[in-house]
């Protein structure tokens, strides 16, 4: 399992620095399609319907597709495949109209097909739509920056350089509980490592490449020190939200498209949150 989780992380690793390196509309395409598979892996997990977790852990090992593949979920990715192009485009002004027509379809479908889709699925759409399609969207929206094909990077490191730090202090020094009922492993000692793990990791990649490919930002070591700590702050919410639907639903995993790790919300689960974070403080940082 060790052996296949490595490997699998290895893979990720090249194909997402390829991704970055390339950037521009093939960096769009694969996040927008990550955004799409990451929904109906939440569309699929939820179900629609408050049951116990046995219940949803049966119907979720029998295949039962929630409304992944129907028409609330339809419109969800009808509406992110809309919004990424307005984020691509730089429309996104037109945002607001979008959300607005987004749920006036979704009350329309609620209404002309009553009862088949409880209040609850509709609303999962919407949610879905915002927490996966829209968040995660902010990866592609930060290299629309001054020095953001660099600045992306800081999303991984608030992200994946926290899960790595919070883990290392946690299991060496790891005491007290942060929250029990959630995530018995997580201690407080491992949320304060992982914070100071990414603001020091931060620290050192704005002072490496402050000169060449970060001179946007005030101070690039101070700064990307700062976004690495806040960001660590918000993704390690954004894997605790995560792992709360999926006890929630009695689920292990969301998916299987990356062997060791799961699928796209259980490898992006702190992705979603950081980014829109490292987005709104690099153009806060900036001169």
């Amino acid at each position: 399992m060790f052996k296949t989780r490595l490997i699998s992380g290895i893979v990720m690793v090249v194909v997402l620095a390829l991704l970055i390196y390339f950037g521009g509309p093939v960096l769009f395409a694969a996040f927008l399609i990550i955004s799409i598979i990451g929904m109906m892996e939440l569309f699929r997990a939820i179900g629609g319907e408050k049951e116990s977790s046995g219940k949803m852990l049966k119907k979720y090992e029998e295949g039962d597709r929630g409304i992944q593949c129907r028409t609330p979920g339809i419109a969800a990715y009808i509406a992110i495949i809309i919004y990424n192009f307005l984020a691509y485009f730089e429309k996104l002004e037109y945002a607001p109209e979008l959300y607005a027509g987004f749920f006036i379809v979704l009350m329309i479908i609620y209404v002309m097909t009553f009862p088949k889709y409880d209040s609850v699925q509709i609303t999962m759409a919407f949610f879905g739509f915002f927490y996966v399609g829209v968040m995660l969207s902010y990866v592609y929206r930060i290299t629309q920056l001054t020095g953001g094909s660099a600045t992306i990077i800081m999303i991984f490191i608030g992200s994946w350089g926290s899960d790595t730090g919070a883990y290392v202090v946690g299991r060496l020094f790891g005491k007290h509980k942060l929250i029990p009922k959630l995530s018995p492993k997580k201690s407080v000692e491992g949320f304060f490592g992982g914070i100071v793990t990414s603001g020091l990791l931060g620290a050192l990649f704005g002072g490496v490449l402050a000169k060449s490919y970060m001179g946007a930002l005030a101070n690039p070591a101070v700064a990307c020190a700062i976004i690495g700590a806040a960001s660590s702050l918000i993704s390690q919410i954004g894997d605790w939200t995560a792992s709360a639907i999926k006890r929630n639903y009695g689920i292990k995993d969301y998916g299987r498209l990356f062997p060791g790790h799961g699928g796209v919300m259980d490898r992006f689960d702190s992705v979603i949150f950081t980014a829109p974070v490292v987005y709104y403080l690099a153009m806060l940082l900036q001169k």
